[in-house]
């Protein structure tokens, strides 16, 4: 398949540009090449919607063909699942919203997702993983907004591979789960702006309880690519604030301010069992509905999310903390089980992240989601990274909230920021909380404090000490 299809329109090819190579294998025909084939065998079709059925068919004219060909597809008769079952690593995509045609109350033909906004969408069925893949589903269905083709080809493949050759200085971090050590299923490091951010994130900001060793100068492409995601990033934020937010207004404790990034975690996914399982972003320096900008680039993975359902008889082990349990895996066999059992019992939904594709996490993302990379039982391999998969996640320090102002707990180590998501009573508010007890090697204390912020997210405890003095980490846009 074409690995750079535009999602507005089929890119022409440039007559002056010398073809990298030449092959007789269909799979390889340009995007021009398989719209025409699809353009002559279902006139009736639109051809920016061939383009989304081709996308979410792995670039395959022969299952589009296929999927299109089922009596009734463009009336708005579901696809059997016999029919459907399209071979790719990934699924079928289950909702094909922006690909059936349905009849509108004044009598015209429209895609059926133009009206999907103004409806409540039946969620992931029990024990059911929803397949999605074009950008209208993924705003639809979840608080994500995913760009395909994010940079030109060129600039993608050149930070592809300044980053491949720094993924050989990254490293797992260690950490404690139901009393044991146990290692992240992927490596990873952090990357900042200037020597002096260096030298806090390597001394000051802690991560899981320890301090990180692994922390390394934002490389040039790295810079470069971060003023197009901070410029993208902003943009949608505020179309999803006009668009979908109550009112038109942004969410409470959400920061009005520009979302400036000024720190990078850089992930290697190496192989289809490099993963990492269900969890929400630490919120200890990003503060209450952050907003995470995340860089696909090289092989294809799923990234699965889920809601987290509030339920009073199944807490979260730092809610069990406030109802005096000292211990923050105290109930480690049924934790153990829990987020599987969650994901089996609500259904989930999968969204396909191709190679240069820039993925949005919301506001509400991290209160109201979890989410994961999914181990994978075969992948395709990348022209350039081969099995290996390269993400960038990038993220804004508040400068409110840099670690010598937040509290410390009985042990003397930092706390970490929590969202409470289980109880109903509770749920939404905010807590300070020892995290000693996932740091290998140690113990830690019942210390539990609610968090206190004013409407734009910011600690009102010694905020105007905190505005005077706190350390202003460098956004890499501004560092160039």
């Amino acid at each position: 398949m074409d690995a750079f299809i535009s999602r507005k329109r089929p890119r022409l090819s440039n007559p002056n540009e010398e073809p990298k190579h030449e092959s007789s294998d269909p799979s390889e025909d340009t995007t021009d090449t398989k719209l025409a084939i699809l353009l002559s065998l279902f006139p009736a079709i639109k051809q920016d919607e061939l383009l989304d059925i081709l996308v979410s068919c792995e670039g395959s004219v022969e299952n589009v063909a296929n999927l299109l060909s089922t009596k009734d597809f463009t009336a708005g008769t579901p696809v059997s699942k016999k029919r459907a079952a399209v071979t790719s690593s990934f699924g079928v995509q289950t909702s094909l919203s922006s690909h059936i045609l349905t009849t509108a109350e004044d009598g015209s033909i429209k895609p059926m997702h133009e009206g999907a906004r103004k409806r409540n969408l039946p969620p992931p069925k029990k024990g059911k993983t929803l397949h999605l893949y074009s950008p209208e589903d993924i705003a639809t269905h979840t608080p994500c907004t995913i760009i395909h083709n994010f940079l030109p080809a060129q600039e993608a493949d050149k930070l592809l591979l300044e980053l491949l050759d720094e993924s050989k200085h990254f490293s797992r971090y260690d950490f404690q789960l139901f009393n044991r050590t146990v290692q992240s299923p992927h490596t990873t490091a952090v990357y900042v702006s200037t020597p002096e951010e260096h030298r806090q994130q390597t001394s000051e900001y802690t991560y899981g309880g320890t301090y990180r060793s692994n922390v390394r100068q934002a490389t040039p492409q790295l810079r470069l690519v971060s003023r197009q995601v901070q410029k993208i990033v902003n943009v949608e934020i505020n179309k999803r604030i006009r668009d979908v937010y109550p009112d038109g207004k942004k969410l409470q404790y959400q920061s009005p301010k520009e979302w400036r990034p000024n720190a990078a975690f850089v992930n290697c996914y190496d192989g289809p069992s490099e993963s990492v399982g269900y969890h929400s972003d630490k919120l200890t320096y990003l503060g209450p509905h952050p907003v995470i900008g995340s860089l696909s680039l090289g092989v294809a993975r799923e990234f699965r999310v889920r809601r987290i359902v509030p339920r009073d008889d199944d807490e979260t082990a730092e809610e069990e903390q406030n109802a005096g349990q000292t211990g923050p895996v105290s109930n480690s066999a049924r934790n153990q089980t829990t987020s599987a059992a969650r994901a089996d019992a609500q259904g989930q939904i999968s969204i396909h992240l191709p190679h240069n594709s820039l993925l949005i996490m919301h506001a509400e993302m991290q209160e109201e989601w979890k989410h994961s990379i999914a181990p994978a039982q075969t992948i395709s391999p990348h022209p350039i990274s081969g099995n290996r998969r390269i993400n960038i996640t990038y993220r804004w320090y508040r400068d409110t909230l840099h670690p010598r102002y937040t509290p410390r707990c009985k042990c003397g180590e930092h706390t970490i920021l929590r969202c409470a998501q289980r109880k109903h009573e509770t749920r939404g508010r905010y807590m300070w909380m020892c995290y000693a007890a996932y740091t290998p090697g140690k113990e830690g204390c019942s210390f539990f404090q609610w968090a206190e912020f004013d409407d734009d997210g910011d600690p009102i405890w010694g905020k105007k000490v905190i505005l005077d003095e706190a350390p202003i980490l460098t956004s890499f846009s501004a560092s160039q």
